[in-house]
């Protein structure tokens, strides 16, 4: 199994470590692209003086966003307290001033441990000081099994509780699909529908929002299918049941708006639009979760 030990803010550790209760998800930031699949375990490692790995998470979604879509998709899971001072982190990683507009990569983890010092791994004899972000380590050779053996043994829950388990071979260690969270969906729903409203086509992020189609405490999941990107007040009239969108992927709208704010006429001009939907057909918002909307939310 593939894994990686990553550079890691001391600040940002300790930060996220003082939570109570721990996070389901944080954001790492990184300057370098991920293409790992999704679940690849990511261990942290502080900088020198302090060569210990410290914890670790696992790898759900990579992305690049602006400052400000960051902030609200993830709030204090940023490793930091506000968004002037995840701004100010960032200028000074990149040695320059930036704007609230400026892209980050963010490397969304799942699950996050965090260990106390006693508990502090020693980094692996070939660990280079010389690396800047992260190097990666299979379990299926004699350093990174040692490794993966000292992750296990300091791991708060059995790793099969933390989601999925994808085979691996019998006696060998097993990649995690992970749970996908708030700040995760925020993203992943974003990026599928192009940064643009599915309904209006707006195009300014901080007037998007990502929806759910019927809420979390009735559909469980945080799916990209069990979402929509929508500009906020056609969001908010959506949760209220004043449109909806039907399993064949049209825009309603119902005639209660005018009944109830003898106005709506903007939206009356979207009535029976059809959406737009992601380049993936495993992204479309799911009929069935559609269906329930029209029938259980939605005035009519």
């Amino acid at each position: 199994m593939k894994f990686y030990v990553a550079v890691t803010d001391d600040s940002w550790f300790n930060y996220l470590h003082a939570l109570s209760p721990l996070p389901d998800e944080v954001n790492f930031w990184t300057g370098i692209p991920v293409r790992e699949e999704p679940g690849t375990p990511w261990l942290f490692k502080l900088h020198a003086p302090n060569n210990f790995i410290v914890g670790g998470g696992y790898f759900t979604y990579y992305t690049q966003m602006p400052l400000t879509t960051v902030w609200d998709a993830f709030g204090p899971l940023n490793g930091v307290d506000s968004l002037s001072t995840l701004q100010q982190r960032i200028g000074q990683y990149r040695k320059e001033a930036i704007s609230l507009t400026t892209s980050i990569g963010c490397a969304v983890l799942s699950q996050p441990f965090f260990w106390e010092r006693e508990r502090w791994l020693p980094v692996p004899t070939d660990w280079s000081r010389n690396i800047v972000s992260r190097k990666s380590y299979d379990s299926e050779t004699s350093i990174g099994s040692q490794l993966w053996q000292g992750v296990t043994q300091r791991l708060p829950r059995p790793v099969s509780q933390l989601g999925e388990s994808v085979p691996g071979g019998f006696g060998k260690p097993q990649i995690v699909r992970p749970r996908i969270n708030q700040g995760a969906f925020r993203l992943m729903v974003t990026d599928a529908y192009h940064r643009s409203c599915a309904v209006s086509r707006e195009k300014a992020l901080p007037a998007l929002e990502a929806a759910h189609i019927l809420p979390f405490s009735e559909a469980p999941t945080h799916e990209v299918r069990n979402g929509l990107l929508l500009r906020a007040d056609i969001h908010r009239l959506f949760d209220l049941g004043y449109v909806t969108v039907t399993p064949d992927y049209r825009f309603l709208v119902s005639k209660t708006i005018h009944d109830d704010f003898a106005n709506g006429r903007e939206y009356y001009a979207l009535h029976g639009n059809s959406i737009a939907l992601p380049d993936r057909l495993a992204s479309y918002p799911d009929p069935t979760l559609l269906e329930q909307h029209v029938s259980e939310k939605f005035r009519g």
